[in-house]
């Protein structure tokens, strides 16, 4: 602990003095100007510059385009936990390893650290990876103040960062690589209301699990997204009372404090039981479908009574979904996204401007919407028990042996999964 408080007080002083240098200290050397107007790190003549987000794929055949990019040193990676999704270690460390393996890294160009839920641990991996010589920092943030302390710390080594599914909205060499957060919402809440219909639920009362606003922009965007689908309202938290043209009335939304499972669990069980009308729900991913599913089982509440949704496609939800306890999940394939991330990073590393058909957009600051940088926005998908077999069984994301071994071989049959 009192290593932790010295490191994090030694970051804390590299963050002061790079907040303290003006705007043109944060831009890297040989500065040019990236989509969106935001200035970026790098030269011209990008190698490969016909790489595109559409470019990747299962086999990861497009990152040997990225050897002949060049560049040298280190990129530190850091994920942030290991607990709010079972992505981190299962998916986007393994990925990521194959991606800078695919592009030509050696095992010492990449390093892969996770934080494990601790911001003072993410900002003292980060610092070190600055002081190893690190050309650039892939980070996925555990909250908007750590990304912004380590992109200050980066800026003033002047290294370019590269928020990681969390996006950090500081700085002139910070881009951002996920997906498109309100399609992701969108989906979500389309998914719900399909699932409405499709469970007769009828004049549905229905309450909402977002989730860490308080911590992570991007759960602001999903919430604009599933609120606009079910109550034509793109904010972040509609007022109890909402109702729409399909008879749905809003008995409550309330977020679950940094994402927490157990938190948004316990804030379910309360309104469902001030409100046992409550007959339908939405989640913001599958951890928090999965505890408000543990709180219906114990009320007692059948399958297929109450709908639930979430994203990430994890293996749980897509049990849940073949069990008939969730509708479906939006499937991020990470596969995809780490691939970007390191074709992003390859091109950094080499001083290089990357392709515009790689970054493809931008992504705006929810807080402030005029605040924007440059984006890898990649297409996410809904996913439920008619098209699981086409998408996350095909992708290999989800292993079917595991899969029907926890729901049965017959379940996974009568989905067509095999």
């Amino acid at each position: 602990m009192h290593l932790r408080v010295k490191g994090s007080a030694a970051l804390a002083a590299v963050v002061l003095a790079a907040a303290a240098c003006s705007p043109a200290a944060t831009t890297g050397p040989g500065a040019t100007t990236a989509p969106g107007g935001t200035t970026a790190p790098g030269g011209s003549g990008a190698t490969g510059a016909g790489l595109t987000v559409d470019s990747f794929d299962a086999a990861f055949t497009a990152m040997a385009q990225l050897k002949s990019v060049g560049g040298s040193g280190l990129v530190g990676v850091i994920l942030p936990d290991t607990t709010t999704s079972a992505r981190y270690t299962s998916y986007d460390k393994p990925y990521l390893t194959q991606a800078f393996t695919a592009a030509g890294y050696a095992s010492t160009d990449f390093k892969i650290d996770n934080a494990s839920g601790t911001t003072t641990t993410e900002l003292a991996i980060a610092q070190a990876d600055i002081t190893a010589g690190a050309k650039v920092l892939l980070v996925d943030p555990l909250d908007g103040p750590t990304g912004k302390a380590i992109q200050a710390a980066a800026a003033a080594a002047n290294i370019p960062m590269i928020s990681y599914d969390r996006a950090t909205f500081q700085g002139t060499s910070t881009y951002y690589v996920s997906f498109d957060n309100v399609q992701v919402g969108e989906l979500i809440g389309k998914g719900f209301t399909q699932c409405v219909t499709d469970w007769a639920v009828a004049s549905p009362k229905v309450f909402t699990v977002d989730g860490g606003q308080d911590t992570d922009p991007n759960a602001i965007d999903f919430a604009k997204g599933y609120n606009d689908a079910v109550w034509g309202q793109k904010i972040a938290q509609v007022a109890a009372g909402a109702t729409n043209a399909a008879g749905a009335t809003l008995v409550g939304e309330q977020l679950a404090p940094g994402w927490n499972n157990d938190q948004g669990g316990t804030i379910f069980q309360q309104a469902l039981t001030a409100h046992p009308e409550i007959n339908a729900t939405i989640e913001a991913n599958d951890g928090l479908a999965g505890a408000v599913i543990t709180k219906l089982k114990a009320a007692g509440v059948a399958a297929k009574k109450v709908p639930t949704v979430g994203q990430d496609a994890t293996i749980q939800g897509m049990e849940y979904v073949l069990q008939g306890w969730q509708c479906g999940s939006v499937y991020k394939p990470v596969y995809l996204e780490a691939q970007a991330a390191v074709a992003l990073a390859t091109y950094l590393r080499a001083g290089q401007t990357p392709p515009s058909g790689l970054v493809n957009g931008t992504t705006a600051d929810p807080a402030a919407p005029t605040t924007t940088e440059p984006a890898v926005l990649l297409t996410p998908y809904w996913v439920n028990a008619a098209n699981m077999e086409t998408t996350v069984i095909k992708d290999k994301f989800i292993s079917v042996t595991d899969l029907c071994a926890a729901v049965g071989a017959d379940v996974c049959t009568a989905a067509g999964i095999s």
